[in-house]
């Protein structure tokens, strides 16, 4: 007879490779609908993370001063770097180039948040309002916020694949 606790374990397991077949169905369909490649290296893929490539450029939805300084260098947008955003386990999404460093586009809101100081030798906390980022949970959540935020911001501007 199986316990409670085995029949636990295999449930969860369950669920696990479910959610983890639902999320690599997403993919596929990333890839057929979207022409949207899963780039995730081998050490992403230990840690949870999912990265992915799009069928734009980092830049195109950047402004026409941006757009003729690349052509007065003789270059178009199709010579920068292609977007890439990843889904990370901690709940973030982010888009990792462009910038200096990978962001965050997960929404925002915002949030009471209080700091200690040792002011004139005595401890004093204060209060502020501060930006506070929503973690997305669900992995294939990730993926579908991703997905929405390269169609609001990018998809406008792509040729179509195939």
């Amino acid at each position: 007879m199986l316990s409670n606790l085995n029949i636990i374990t295999m449930t969860e397991l369950t669920w696990k490779q479910e959610q983890e077949a639902l999320e690599n169905a997403f993919v596929r369909q990333l890839l057929i609908k979207y022409n949207i490649k899963e780039v995730t290296t081998q050490r992403q893929a230990i840690n949870g993370t999912r990265e992915f490539e799009f069928p734009c450029s980092t830049h195109e939805n950047t402004n026409q001063f941006y757009k003729n300084w690349l052509k007065s260098k003789g270059k178009s947008l199709n010579d920068t770097p292609r977007l890439r955003l990843a889904c990370f386990k901690s709940g973030y999404v982010r888009k990792q180039n462009g910038t200096y460093s990978p962001y965050q586009i997960n929404k925002t809101y915002n949030q009471e948040q209080r700091t200690t100081f040792l002011i004139d030798g005595k401890l004093e906390t204060r209060k502020y309002i501060g930006k506070a980022r929503a973690k997305v949970w669900s992995g294939l959540a990730r993926l579908n916020y991703m997905l929405e935020y390269y169609l609001k911001n990018y998809k406008q501007n792509t040729i179509k694949a195939g």
